[in-house]
């Protein structure tokens, strides 16, 4: 259960990276990159980040390049919450396939007919 100080820095985190997101990849044309969730450690020195990519074609590498490059972001948001934040917790960037899994889900109701189809 995570507590109110933890859900104000995720939700503070969630928009930062949101804008730096948003900045780096206004120069490449159709891909699009939303920070769904941010979870934050009890100890607030870790912050799991999960990104939705769009298209999902290029999400891997996607995250695989902000991976590689995540001590700028870092720094970035380091220089964003200097004065909101004492320590600027550690990044881990996960890609998140729940919109992956809802149309998985949906294909999979839309290829079945249930006994919902019948009428009486």
């Amino acid at each position: 259960m995570d507590t109110t100080r933890q859900n104000k820095i995720a939700r503070l985190l969630q928009k930062e990276l949101s804008d730096i997101f948003l900045l780096q990849t206004k120069a490449t044309h159709g891909i699009l990159v939303s920070v769904s969730a941010v979870r934050i450690s009890p100890d607030l020195s870790v912050a799991r980040v999960y990104l939705s990519v769009f298209p999902p074609a290029q999400a891997d590498e996607i995250i695989a390049n902000i991976n590689a490059n995540i001590k700028s972001v870092r720094y970035e948001l380091g220089r964003r919450v200097r004065y909101q934040l004492r320590i600027i917790p550690e990044l881990k960037v996960f890609r998140d396939d729940s919109l992956d899994y809802v149309e998985h889900i949906d294909a999979l109701l839309k290829g079945t007919s249930g006994p919902s189809d019948k009428e009486d």
